[in-house]
């Protein structure tokens, strides 16, 4: 795991990108989890853009990212949550 937090400087921005249905409310649930783990999202920090077809969604999040610690509990909670389909 130390090879892993060479590879990043913390703190740093941190893009998270989530896909899932595409849903009324599935960016708000995306922010609500990520929220959790990083409670001071800057303005302009999440952006949704539907597939071509629309059936489906990725919200990116953009975090101030302060732990490799962090990054794996967000990237555990956003997988268990069943309308997540995939969390880069």
């Amino acid at each position: 795991m130390d090879t892993d937090e060479s590879l990043l400087s913390f703190p740093c921005d941190f893009p998270i990108k989530v896909m899932g249905k595409a849903e009324d409310d599935f960016d708000a649930l995306i922010v609500e989890i990520v929220r959790k783990h990083s409670p001071d999202l800057h303005e302009g920090a999440v952006k949704s853009r539907l597939s071509n077809e629309g059936r489906f969604v990725s919200v990116t999040v953009t975090i101030q990212a302060e732990s490799r610690e962090q990054l794996d509990n967000i990237y555990m909670e956003l997988s268990a949550e069943k309308r997540v389909l995939m969390a880069l």
